[in-house]
Formats: structure tokens, sequence, C-alpha cells
């Protein structure tokens, strides 16, 4: 039997969930949410159909000592909940600074789940962060909602190439001092 590698990333509690670290048993939700192309076209990263090999690298990269961005499983199994609902992540920038992004699976859309998951990493700053940054696609308003829910401003219009869309798309970036 072996056990699964332990990283140095918090669990973070809230009512009704908590974001915890990526593990092995993880990948095969995240591929099936991720292959949603309601999924990917929101993102920048993930293609569609997501190819072979892609989650398991995506997610033995985020259980890396020395990955970049960490990565945290929306599970509500405390409360009887499935195990993974979404992901949120935190990119380090420089300048202690970091790149908020996140995905919810389409059965738990308009339920809250984003905003309680980007509000309770904003809260519990686990990098320390200054400052906190994201951008959504022009074409996903609640995605934006979420984020000004949060506290996060406004700062410009820029765009960002997303893998689904093959195609450079218009973005909202916004910004949360801590």
């Amino acid at each position: 039997m072996k056990l699964e590698q332990i990283i140095n990333q918090p669990v973070i509690e809230t009512e009704r969930f908590d974001l915890r670290p990526l593990r092995r048993s993880d990948m095969g939700l995240i591929e099936h949410y991720a292959s949603d192309e309601r999924v990917a076209l929101m993102t920048t990263s993930i293609p569609h159909p997501v190819p072979p090999g892609m989650t398991e690298a995506f997610v033995l990269r985020a259980m890396s000592e020395d990955r970049d961005e960490d990565v945290w499983a929306m599970d509500a199994t405390k409360d009887g909940g499935p195990e993974l609902m979404g992901l949120i992540s935190l990119e380090k920038m420089d300048r202690n600074q970091s790149e908020v992004g996140y995905w919810v699976a389409p059965i738990f859309w308009n339920t809250g789940v984003a905003s309680l998951a980007v509000q309770t990493l904003v809260e519990a700053n686990p990098l320390d962060n200054a400052t906190m940054f994201a951008s959504v696609f022009q074409d996903n308003p609640a995605s934006a909602r979420v984020l000004t829910h949060c506290g996060f401003q406004y700062l410009g219009d820029a765009e960002s190439y997303s893998v689904a869309r093959n195609a450079a798309v218009p973005t909202w970036t916004y910004s949360r001092k801590l």
C-alpha cells in the first residue's frame, strides 16, 4: 500500500466544505468535470477534449513540493457531500502577490460554492500575500460577480489565450489588497 504524499499546504475549512490539497484519488472527478466543454471554455489552460495523461500530470504537479501553484479541492465530504465540487488555486507571483484561479463543476453552479471558496481563500491568505489578482473571460459574468462579491476591484480589460477556444479571449482583470 502506497501512502499519498503530504505536501506543505493547509486544509482551509468553511461551514459547507473544506479546501484541501489535491490527492491522486481526485484524478477521476477532475478529469470528468474538466472534460465538460462548459468548464474548459471558461479557463485558459484546460483543453477540450482533455488529452490522455493531462489530469495526472496536473495533480502530480499540484502535489509537488517545488510547485509554483497551490491547488485545493472543494471537498464537502465532512457533511456527507461530494468529494470534489471544483478547484481553486493560487499561482505564486513576484512582489508578494498571487493569482486566484477557480472552476466549479456545472452541477454545482449557482449554489454559492465559488463565492464561498474565493472568500475563504482570501480570508485565510495562506501565502501571506499583499495582493491577489484574478481575471475572467468577459463572456463569464457569473465569475466576475463572484470576484466583486468577494471584494475584488476591477482593474481593466485585457485578453488571455484559451486553449479550449484556440484563441485570445477578452478578459476583465481584478485585484484585492490584503
